[in-house]
């Protein structure tokens, strides 16, 4: 499975982005996509999910601003950010968990990246 992230960039507080992360490989055996964003000197944290069926998760720090969607004509999976404050300045990556069998058959839960893409507000 590999992800390529893109849409990031430079914003006022206040505004808006919207985030894209086109998806191929194994599409099928993918259940959940998500969002990450990591801030300077920060750990990794997830901000939104979608699984396969439609449910979304989102951090309780962009609820009620972000809004987290799924093309799967397009394998494209999208972070909607609205209500842009500074302290959502991050490198934002996309993530997709996904299952496959090792060679004795036991299922195995594998986690691909994309490139982060940087996104500033600026206040």
């Amino acid at each position: 499975v590999q992800l390529q992230a893109s849409g990031g960039g430079l914003v006022q507080a206040g505004g808006s982005l919207r985030l894209s992360c086109a998806v191929s490989g194994s599409i099928s055996s993918i259940n959940t996509l998500g969002w990450y964003r990591q801030a300077p000197g920060k750990q990794r944290d997830v901000v939104a999910s979608i699984t396969s069926s439609g449910t979304t998760t989102y951090a309780d720090s962009v609820k009620g601003r972000f809004s987290i969607s799924r093309d799967n004509a397009k394998n494209t999976v999208y972070l909607q950010m609205n209500s842009l404050k500074s302290e959502d300045t991050a490198v934002y990556y996309c993530a997709a968990d996904y299952l496959y069998y090792t060679d004795n058959g036991e299922p195995v839960v594998g986690r691909s990246w994309g490139q982060g893409t940087l996104v500033t507000v600026s206040s």
